[in-house]
């Protein structure tokens, strides 16, 4: 991999892009530090394609397992019904029942 500074590939990109196809990655630098990198298409799809994992890797790596999806009920406090009784209910039953 070539090392440029910021100006030389700016000032001459055409000149940078053909020695990437040419010779590689190139890297450029800012203030002596390396800051980006060049390549040909080719080698950033197949970079691209090697980072992701596939169904497999998906399915037999380690990864979050989901065991405990459907929350556990109960937990909650519940609101005593009123104004109801089971022989009030069963009044109004018997009156709202036309025979």
């Amino acid at each position: 991999m070539t090392s440029r500074q910021l100006q030389e590939p700016k000032a001459r990109f055409s000149e940078f892009l053909g020695a990437a196809l040419k010779e590689g990655p190139q890297v450029v630098t800012r203030r002596g530090v390396e800051a980006a990198v060049l390549l040909p298409i080719e080698e950033w799809r197949r970079l691209q394609r090697e980072s992701q994992p596939n169904i497999k890797e998906l399915l037999l790596g380690e990864g979050p397992r989901f065991e405990d999806v459907v929350p556990k009920r109960g937990g909650g406090k519940r609101r005593q019904a009123t104004g109801f009784s089971e022989s009030g209910f069963n009044n109004q039953i018997s009156k709202s029942d036309p025979k």
